[in-house]
């Protein structure tokens, strides 16, 4: 049967996906021509702008009684260690106790608002409980999403092209890792289009649908190990190769609990990485 000119036209990127709504705004979806943007190969990201950026702190350790949710000792351990790393690094700190839904939402909101002109970066540190694509308020759920979206690069011009760091320690579901034993072996210059979504990273405490491990006393695994990690190789590595760190130190734990079903359990975190150049902390 002959060609109607219906179909797609050879050389056009299609979009995988099961339909595609008519009109959608700024998405790109339709078919278009593959091209190089225009984007400098610069491959790190600039970091000499006056100032490093905030980074914002929201420790939820105490949870309304209709949530059914415990009480999460051990993370002021956390939001200590992540403060004094941050602080270190240069960050301006803002801590944040026991928010609620609306509070998380409206306190990020505000950040984004702000005029991030004379900052390198962002980094926002979420402590609580949490699910699959949600960390939890004092008082209930909140999808993820709906905070990071604030800071896209449409909605935050201001920190469009800069790195915008998400630590995120919660649970992401009730899977339980057992773990298996192994054989060890021996600015820039020109108009740019970038994507809305880039330049994010989200660093999971664990994978998704797993438990996340935190110690009563001494804190999370996970936020343990990244601020070990980055007192000592903020200034000597790249941010990608201190959270393989990070994965490798967290894997060295092993649960301890008088639950025989939560005893001698595993964690391995998650790093999703939509940045577009290396990231290193200036020494």
């Amino acid at each position: 049967m002959a060609d109607t000119g219906d179909g797609p036209h050879s050389g056009e990127d299609l979009a995988d996906a099961k339909s595609i709504p008519r009109g959608s705004k700024g998405k790109n979806l339709s078919a278009s021509k593959s091209m190089d943007s225009g984007i400098v190969p610069d491959h790190s990201y600039r970091m000499d702008y006056p100032e490093m950026g905030e980074c914002v702190i929201i420790n939820n350790k105490n949870f309304h009684r209709k949530t059914g949710m415990l009480a999460r000792s051990g993370t002021d351990a956390d939001a200590a260690s992540v403060r004094e790393v941050f602080m270190k690094l240069g960050y301006k700190i803002k801590i944040n106790n026991d928010l609620s839904c609306v509070d998380i939402f409206e306190l990020l909101k505000r950040v984004s608002e702000e005029d991030h002109s004379n900052r390198s970066s962002f980094v926002c540190v979420l402590l609580s409980h949490g699910d699959e694509g949600v960390i939890y308020g004092t008082d209930g759920p909140l999808e993820l999403k709906a905070l990071t979206s604030l800071f896209r690069g449409d909605k935050c011009r201001s920190l469009a092209g800069k790195p915008k760091l998400f630590f995120i320690q919660a649970c992401r579901g009730t899977e339980l890792d057992s773990g298996i034993e192994t054989d060890s072996g021996s600015e820039e210059t020109m108009c740019q289009k970038i994507p809305v979504e880039a330049d994010f990273l989200y660093a999971y405490s664990t994978a998704p649908g797993y438990y996340s491990w935190r110690n009563a006393a001494e804190g999370s695994w996970f936020i343990q190990s990244l601020c070990k990690m980055l007192r000592e190789y903020a200034r000597k590595l790249e941010l990608m190769q201190i959270l393989t760190r990070v994965n490798r130190k967290v894997a060295e734990y092993e649960s301890f609990s008088t639950r025989q079903d939560f005893n001698a359990k595993k964690q391995i975190p998650c790093i999703v990485s939509m940045l577009t150049k290396e990231f290193y902390f200036p020494s």
